[in-house]
């Protein structure tokens, strides 16, 4: 839980008053792009970087007085996994084990639990060097898994995997949480991620949360049906002009793309054409689909998540 969430970097306030509550045993999804507070987040979160001001507790305890309590009680796997390429996977883990002070046989038991977990194989005793990137963010899941944490944190676990990769990893995320009940606190900038994944979804931007719920009630937000009207470059129409229409409960625009929220989207369509074609509004294109995370995104903030932006 944090209350008011504050962290600034000189004059640059990278998290500007958050506020979040994560029930035990969900899976939070904290989606939003590069850049947007989400790395910085979790790292106060994980006691890495101390707050500029607000707090924050995890499993109950506060991140700052109570520190080693909390590294105790969470799992981080961060963006980048530390692996030291020259270990085999299970040299790291018996490591890891060994910081947490286990030995012998329950360590071995231990290794074996979260191998039953998190789909390594054989190449467990094969050299870090040698494994795909996909098979690197399951042993750094693995080793966060090896004390049994009450809270894992996940930061965007899947960035940079191919789509076969992503899936795997999405599969064994689920399996953890569903069957060791583990509370997952997830960043991503993938919408899909967070759509498949996540009991719930918050929603950040330029360091403040901006929308937050689960992924149905976010896109019932928007509406139940949405067309998406493309214009031909040089055409032009206020957005107050399509509100008037019969069945639009929301219109919004954003360089030549409209956004038409209609509880009937399919009866919409029809009116919708004649009213541009009386504007002489040339179109370019219209789709009518259901509201995605991505629609939920562009109406709270105003632009798109684009994966590919660097921070």
């Amino acid at each position: 839980m944090t209350r008011d969430l504050r962290r600034s970097f000189g004059s640059e306030e990278a998290v500007a008053g958050v506020d979040l509550e994560v029930e035990a045993g969900e899976i939070y999804g904290f989606l939003g792009p590069n850049g947007a507070g989400k790395s910085t987040t979790v790292r106060m979160l994980c006691t890495l970087l101390g707050p500029t001001s607000g707090s924050a507790t995890v499993a109950g305890l506060d991140v700052v007085a109570d520190a080693a309590a909390v590294r105790l009680r969470i799992g981080v796997a961060l963006q980048e996994a530390a692996l030291d390429e020259k270990q085999t996977g299970r040299e790291i883990l018996e490591l890891q084990g060994r910081l947490y002070g286990m030995k012998g046989d329950v360590l071995k038991k231990r290794i074996d639990t979260v191998l039953g977990f998190v789909d390594i194989g054989d190449a467990i005793d094969r050299r870090v060097g040698t494994y795909s990137g996909g098979m690197k963010r399951r042993v750094d899941l693995a080793s966060a898994l090896l004390h049994e944490p009450e809270v894992l944190f996940l930061d965007e676990p899947t960035t940079g995997l191919d789509p076969v990769s992503r899936t795997k990893v999405w599969e064994e995320v689920n399996r953890l949480n569903r069957d060791l009940d583990v509370t997952i606190f997830l960043t991503t900038q993938y919408l899909e991620e967070a759509d498949v994944l996540a009991d719930r979804v918050g929603i950040i931007d330029a360091g403040m949360l901006v929308a937050e719920g689960t992924p149905d009630e976010l896109k019932r937000q928007v509406g139940s049906d949405l067309v998406v009207v493309e214009l031909e470059d040089g055409a032009e129409i206020a957005p107050t002009e399509l509100e008037r229409l019969p069945g639009v409960t929301a219109v919004s625009q954003h360089g030549h793309e409209l956004s038409v929220s209609s509880a009937n989207g399919a009866a919409l369509v029809s009116d919708l054409v004649v009213a541009l074609d009386q504007r002489g509004v040339g179109v370019a294109s219209l789709t009518l689909r259901t509201p995605s995370l991505d629609d939920v995104f562009l109406a709270a903030t105003g632009h798109r998540i684009d994966p590919g932006d660097e921070q």
